[in-house]
C-alpha cells in the first residue's frame, strides 16, 4: 500500500470525506508530505495532522475508483491529482508526539531493524510461548498469523515451545527467519503466489514426512497453529 500511494506525496487534499469517527475535516487544505509503515499501520504524514491507518482483518484500499459502498467508505481523498480510498479500517487521526512513541526498530521490513534489540526483548519474556512472542508487535512488527506458522516450520520449533527454553541457536534463527520470512511474503504476495508458497499453514499434511498436521487455536492469542510434531522440536 505504502508504495501504491507514493505518487500521491506532495500533493494537496483537496476535499475529504467519509465515515470515519474522527476529524477527517483536518486534512483539506494539507499536503501529504511523507507515508510510512510501522508492521501492519500505515501513517499518511500531512504535517502536524498524521492518518493512521490499519487495514485490520477486512480493511482495504483503492486508487482513482471508489470499489466499494459508501457504507464501508471511511476516509476519500481527493487530491489534485488522483483519489485514495479506504475500506473498512481502523483510521485514526494522531499528531507528531504519537509517532515519537512508536519503536521504529521492531519493524521487521524497516531498514532501522535491530535483531538485537528483538532478542533483548525476548530474554524479557522467558515463558511466553513463541507462537505469542512471534506475534508480538512490539517485537516483531508486522509480523501475522500465516508468518508465525511458517517460521516455525522452518526453524523447526513447535509453537508451545516456551521462549526461555530456545537453545541460543533457535533464538537466532527465530529472529532472522522472522524478517526472512517477511520479505518472501511480501515478494509472493506481489506476484500473487503467496498461497502456493505455504508449507504448513492451512495445510493437512507435513510436506517433509507426510504426516497429518497439528491444528490448534493456541496461546494468549488464541490464533490458528499449523505444526508436525515430527518435524518441529517442543522446547
Amino acid at each position: 500500500m505504502k508504495e501504491n500511494l507514493q505518487e500521491f506525496v506532495g500533493q494537496k487534499a483537496i476535499s475529504v470525506r467519509g465515515n470515519a469517527k474522527t476529524d477527517i475535516e483536518i486534512l483539506e487544505g494539507k499536503k501529504l508530505r511523507k507515508i510510512k509503515t510501522f508492521g501492519k499501520q500505515t501513517y499518511l504524514i500531512f504535517g502536524k495532522p498524521i492518518v493512521r491507518i490499519h487495514l485490520l482483518m477486512f480493511g482495504s484500499y483503492s486508487v482513482n475508483e471508489q470499489t466499494k459502498p459508501d457504507k464501508s467508505l471511511r476516509l476519500e481523498i481527493v487530491f489534485e491529482k488522483g483519489k485514495i480510498y479506504f475500506y473498512s479500517c481502523s483510521l485514526k487521526i494522531v499528531d507528531e508526539n504519537f509517532l515519537k512513541t512508536i519503536p521504529w526498530e521492531a519493524d521487521v521490513l524497516s531498514d532501522e531493524w535491530k535483531p538485537k534489540k528483538a532478542k533483548e526483548k525476548l530474554k524479557e519474556i522467558p515463558e511466553t510461548l513463541v507462537c505469542d512472542a512471534l506475534l508480538n508487535q512490539d517485537i516483531f512488527a508486522g509480523v501475522g498469523n500465516i508468518i508465525k506458522n511458517e517460521v516455525l516450520f522452518r526453524i523447526g520449533v513447535q509453537p508451545e515451545s516456551k521462549v526461555g527454553h530456545l537453545p541460543e541457536k533457535k533464538l537466532n534463527e527465530l529472529i532472522r527467519e522472522a524478517r526472512n520470512y517477511s520479505f518472501d511474503f511480501l515478494k509472493w504476495k506481489k506476484e500473487f503466489v503467496l498461497k502456493k508458497h505455504w508449507l504448513v499453514h492451512n495445510k493437512k499434511f507435513c510436506p517433509k514426512c507426510g504426516e497429518k498436521l497439528i491444528r490448534k487455536h493456541l496461546g494468549e492469542t488464541h490464533r490458528r497453529s499449523f505444526y508436525c510434531e515430527n518435524d518441529q522440536n517442543l522446547y
